[in-house]
């Protein structure tokens, strides 16, 4: 498999490179032929422990000795961007050898699973459990994608160029990719982050999920019109609808977001049935299928005429059809439109699901606006004197809100003006179009309750409410609560009403990204799992079928990694009805940005639910004695981190050293870099994605392994180390997270930041988390009994290793930028641009930006 990949990758890297040097642009060799030099002066200089600013100074001085500061910035800008189109090639050559080292029938496949259950007489065990599960992705609007619209429409076409190893068109690629821009001028509204993925949902999941269905119903030996479960791959979707620190989100936003959905998949419906009408020409079948076009036609584009208000009305339409097929044509060619029908009955009017979500202390504050307009400042006062019981039942016991406009506080209006918008939805998109609202920052049963009443009187009008209210779970603390306040919600009378209208369902949302910036790499993946392992428990004992969410990013330190072994390790303690999941940024254009890509790892998801199922093993299932080992781990992992957050530097460092006020200047995304608003930066106030960005730009990676080298070191002392490495032998989900978190030291790179060691200020922190940094990197080795980072994952490993020497000069010069800002002790222009501009290339190249 490496050969494959040095092949396939790495030769071919070095091959169409060249191409670079024949570009027609200015000073393009110039740039070109010192960029390599630079390269060699970036790897020997930290191997002599020289800092980045003597690095990038004596490269000017051998090199541009006579030239003017301007010039030499300006030669660092070119060749920023060059290296920014270098790991554009780079992607593409990758997405082009995908399925040459990726085994798409593989393990971890479905058709490998099929084929596994047949033989070992499970294929009946197989069909009943594929009719009650279901996958669904939910794309997030989080940035952490820097590619424009019109560069990932390169990079599709250059890898199709690649596959066909056809130079001229690769030359020709690489010439518009030198003339176009790598950055946004404005940063996206929501709507424009919205259009964007539709590209994705049109392109890439529509003719996935249907392909993936169609074979393996096929390979079961299924009739597709007598599948039962067309929610078993379903797509989520978050741009227009999250509102969580997003004040640019409006209710405006979100119906034009719902109405650009079913746009999208009509248009995806009208080019399909113009194709089935060219085969289906038959008397009795064709002209059901000419009602069919025009009603699709004169839906989309707003035409006079027959419309179709819903799927039903479609399908209806298509069922007459069918069923002249088979009366009068013997089923000729039936199958076609029986792959349309599937996917009809799959993305029905609405494409994907909208998810509605805000924080919880917004909806603190609005109740608090509707008691005092409703009944006074007295009620107020004495509403807030009472517990969480009393709170409940004066939420619960009000049965009317005062007017809209009546509202002092226009975020108020607008947040029961978007609450009124999910009846716009599901009205004109269907149920399915928005059909769950998410609290973030949970933290009681009257944060749910809170939601729930506000839905009830706007949307139900003394009726059913068809709406799931999703807890979202993050901090370590409120982890360790959530079974508690699913509890007391489970024996609410009223709500557990609404839970049996539901079908006696209730999703919880776990977010990975936030628990990992509370406590710290060990402690919120133990904590996560443990809360699964206790929430599934109480939905048990209280028959309510729990369905968990996850909030996983791209780098492991957000959850990301391995997603395959992180669900096939959780075992028979942790429900398993569905695999929920969001997906963002760089993990949706590499993970699920092509057809290949995207059916492999949705296959990876389903089969590693199916298999856990129909599979069960030791490895999977953690006994007391390995819990109890996993806990006393993260005790130490989290008190470790907690030190180093804690730390009077930490916050300082993050905003006077790192990149991270620079996330805002990006332009990639419509959402602002910390929740509240005003000038001094708080800790609490970070979002999850920024604050993992900065540590990747700095190539130190924190939040991905701190306090894990500490945690083994004592366990070490302890005399369990034997037990440590007996336990990564025997448990996935350990074996996982360590995995995970090697991915994050394999990325890191702290000759980088060396010099910080002698800032006055910084130097003992810095020296604080290399110290840790070390020790992680050799206490992992030792208990996964290797003598290199990702030995048993060698094409991961080769991946970064070239990712990480392309990006090297990019690293440096943004520390070379960082380090003289500190040394002069105020901020300079230019090299803050230079900061920015370095910004792109290196979390590009990252591809999940561990």
């Amino acid at each position: 498999m490496a050969n494959i990949y040095e092949t396939e990758v790495a030769k071919r890297f070095t091959i169409y490179n060249s191409l670079f040097l024949d570009l027609p642009f200015d000073q393009i060799y110039r740039t070109g032929t010192l960029l390599p030099i630079l390269s060699e002066a970036c790897q020997s200089g930290f191997q002599k422990n020289q800092s980045p600013k003597e690095i990038i100074q004596q490269f000017f001085e051998e090199l541009m000795g006579d030239k003017p500061e301007k010039d030499r910035h300006d030669l660092l800008f070119k060749m920023v961007q060059y290296i920014e189109r270098q790991v554009v090639l780079f992607d593409s050559i990758e997405d082009a050898a995908y399925e040459k080292f990726n085994d798409i029938k593989g393990k971890g496949t479905m058709t490998a699973l099929i084929a596994r259950a047949d033989n070992d007489h499970k294929k009946k065990e197989l069909i009943e459990k594929l009719k009650n599960f279901s996958v669904r992705l939910t794309l997030t609007a989080h940035p952490t994608q820097f590619y424009p619209g019109n560069v990932l429409a390169i990079i599709t076409d250059l890898e199709q160029a690649i596959r066909k190893n056809d130079l001229g068109d690769i030359d020709l690629l690489l010439r518009q990719l030198g003339k176009t821009a790598f950055i946004n001028k404005e940063k996206p509204s929501p709507y424009e982050e919205a259009v964007s993925l539709t590209w994705f949902l049109e392109y890439v999941f529509y003719p996935s999920i249907s392909d993936i269905m169609i074979r393996i119903l096929n390979q079961l030996g299924i009739q597709l019109h007598d599948w039962e479960n067309p929610n078993l791959l379903k797509v989520g979707f978050w741009p227009g609808g999250d509102r969580d620190g997003n004040p640019y989100v409006t209710h405006d936003i979100t119906k034009k977001v719902a109405d650009k959905l079913q746009n999208s998949i009509l248009k995806c419906y009208y080019r399909d049935i113009r194709k089935i009408r060219r085969r289906l020409t038959f008397s009795n079948v064709e002209t059901h299928l000419i009602a069919a076009e025009r009603g699709i036609y004169n839906t989309l584009f707003g035409v006079s005429g027959e419309v179709f208000h819903s799927k039903d009305d479609l399908l209806e339409v298509l069922y007459k059809a069918r069923k002249g097929i088979i009366e009068d044509h013997g089923g000729l060619s039936l199958e076609l439109l029986d792959e349309f029908i599937l996917k009809v009955r799959v993305f029905g009017f609405h494409f994907a699901s909208m998810d509605v979500r805000q924080d919880s202390r917004k909806h603190d504050s609005l109740w608090d606006a509707i008691i005092a307009a409703s009944e006074g400042e007295s009620a107020l006062a004495a509403y807030h004197e009472g517990d969480e019981e009393s709170k409940i039942k004066k939420i619960l016991a009000t049965d009317k809100l005062p007017a809209i406009d009546t509202l002092d506080d226009s975020f108020h209006r607008e947040m029961l003006q978007s609450i009124e918008s999910i009846a716009y939805i599901q009205k004109g998109n269907g149920p399915m179009g928005c059909h769950r609202y998410i609290i973030s920052n949970n933290q009681s049963a009257l944060h749910v309750l809170e939601v729930f009443q506000l839905n009830k009187l706007l949307l139900a009008r003394g009726g059913d409410l068809f709406l799931d209210i999703v807890p979202l779970f993050e901090t370590i603390d409120d982890l360790a609560a959530a079974p508690g306040v699913m509890k007391s919600l489970y024996h609410n009378p009223v709500y557990r009403e609404h839970l049996t209208h539901r079908g006696n369902k209730q999703t919880i949302m776990l977010g990975f990204s936030d628990g990992t910036k509370d406590g710290g790499y060990i402690r919120a993946n133990w904590s996560i799992l443990r809360a699964k392992e206790e929430l599934t428990r109480v939905a048990r004992e209280e028959g309510i079928d729990v369905i968990f969410f996850d909030g996983r990013g791209g780098p492991p330190a957000r959850g990301g990694g391995n997603t395959h072994n992180f669900y096939a390790s959780l075992g028979p303690n942790v429900e398993n009805r569905e695999i929920q999941i969001t997906i963002q940024g760089q993990t949706i254009s590499a993970n699920y940005g092509k057809p290949v890509s995207c059916s492999y790892n949705l296959e990876q998801l389903l089969s590693a639910g199916m298999e856990s199922h129909l599979y069960p093993s030791s490895e999977n299932s953690l006994t007391e004695t390995q819990k109890e080992l996993i806990e006393e781990m993260a005790g130490i992992s989290y008190h470790a981190y907690k030190e180093l957050k804690n730390h009077p530097q930490f916050v300082p460092y993050l905003e006077k050293v790192t990149p991270l006020k620079f996330f805002g200047m990006t332009n990639i995304g419509s959402r602002p870099v910390k929740r509240s608003k005003g000038g001094s930066m708080k800790f609490e106030d970070l979002r999850a994605i920024p604050f993992v960005g900065a540590w990747a730009q700095m190539k130190q990676n924190i939040p991905g392994f701190f306090g894990v080298g500490k945690a083994i070191q004592e366990m070490e002392k302890r005399g369990k180390m034997k037990d440590v490495q007996q336990l990564y032998k025997d448990s996935l989900f350990f074996r996982s997270l360590l995995g995970n978190s090697m991915q994050s030291l394999a990325k890191a790179f702290y000759p980088a930041t060396a010099y910080l060691k002698d800032d006055e200020q910084f130097g003992g922190f810095w020296e604080l988390m290399y110290g840790e940094y070390q020790l992680s990197y050799e206490k992992i080795l030792q208990v996964a009994g290797m003598e290199s980072l990702l030995e048993d994952s060698p094409l991961s490993k080769d991946s970064i290793g070239i990712r990480e020497r392309i990006v090297l000069p990019l690293i440096t010069i943004q520390q070379y930028a960082i380090q003289t800002i500190l040394e002069q002790g105020k901020e300079d222009t230019a090299l803050q641009k230079l900061i920015l501009r370095t910004m792109f290339g290196i979390i590009n190249a990252a591809r999940n930006a561990a």
